[in-house]
C-alpha cells in the first residue's frame, strides 16, 4: 500500500534542517531494517519557492505502523524538526511508477 507523508518544519529551523539533510536523505535511500520504500519525495517550500519548510514523501509499505516506525528513525524526526507530521493511505492514480 502507498502512503503520503506530509510534514511541516517548526519555524526557524533552517540550520537544523541543513545540518542533517544528507543523513536524512541517506535514511530515505536505505531504510535499513524497515520494509518501506520511498517512491517519491522532496522538500516543500515557502511561498517564494526558495526556502525549505517541510517534507513530502510517497512511500510503499505493508502498514501505517511500518511507516511510523520508519519515520521514528528518520534523522529529521529524531532531531525534532517537524511541528506537524501526517501520514495518509494513498491510491496512486496517475503516473504509476511501474506496471502492476
Amino acid at each position: 500500500m502507498f502512503y503520503v507523508v506530509y510534514a511541516s518544519d517548526k519555524p526557524g529551523q533552517e540550520e537544523l534542517r541543513a545540518s542533517i539533510r544528507e543523513t536524512h536523505r541517506a535514511h530515505l535511500r536505505n531504510p535499513g531494517r524497515h520494509k518501506v520504500q520511498v517512491r517519491l519525495g522532496g522538500p516543500t517550500l515557502d511561498e517564494s519557492g526558495l526556502e525549505m519548510r517541510g517534507t513530502m514523501l510517497v512511500v510503499e509499505a505493508e502498514s501505517v505502523e511500518a511507516v511510523r516506525a520508519f519515520l521514528a528513525d528518520d534523522p529529521y524526526c529524531r532531531a525534532g524538526l517537524f511541528a506537524s507530521l501526517e501520514i495518509r493511505p494513498w491510491r496512486w492514480g496517475i503516473g504509476l511508477p511501474e506496471a502492476r
